[in-house]
């Protein structure tokens, strides 16, 4: 899909605040709040972007956070696809290198993670290794990708 200089405007705005009304981003682009909504519905529907609530692991009872590292010995999209079904994995990536797949996850326990490593990753078929790098604190977290010119 073919971004323009509006959509990309809008993007960077909804980035900072997802919440910001149509009125204020038409008066920022110069468009009318309903021309500011069909552009959002279009960016939404292209599945270009999406707008959601983002909630701090720390503060929703859910304070242990790691990256799984996991090599597999069979099909990898096949692994990423079970894996992808745990509630904890947040997020899930194929990649090369020493391992095959990231998977970040939280949990609201020391113990909960080690049965989610031991429980529920390890026996996935075609899951060979998994190397756990639990978090001490979290330096950067940001939602505000770049948009190309």
């Amino acid at each position: 899909m073919e971004l323009d200089a509006t959509d990309k405007a809008l993007i960077r705005r909804l980035q900072v605040d997802g919440r910001a009304s149509y009125t204020d981003l038409g008066q920022e682009v110069g468009l009318s709040g309903p021309a500011v909504r069909q552009r959002i519905q279009r960016l939404t529907d292209a599945g270009v972007m999406q707008i959601a609530a983002v909630t701090d692991p720390l503060k929703t009872g859910r304070p242990v956070m790691a990256l799984l590292g996991i090599r597999v010995d069979r099909d990898a999209a096949a692994v990423a696809t079970a894996l992808g079904e745990l509630d904890a994995v947040v997020y899930l990536v194929a990649t090369a290198g020493s391992f095959d797949l990231f998977a970040e996850v939280v949990c609201a326990t020391m113990a909960d993670l080690s049965a989610l490593v031991n429980d529920h990753v390890r026996p996935v078929p075609g899951v060979a290794a998994i190397e756990s790098f639990p978090y001490f604190g979290i330096h950067v977290h940001r939602f505000t990708w770049g948009v190309p010119d």
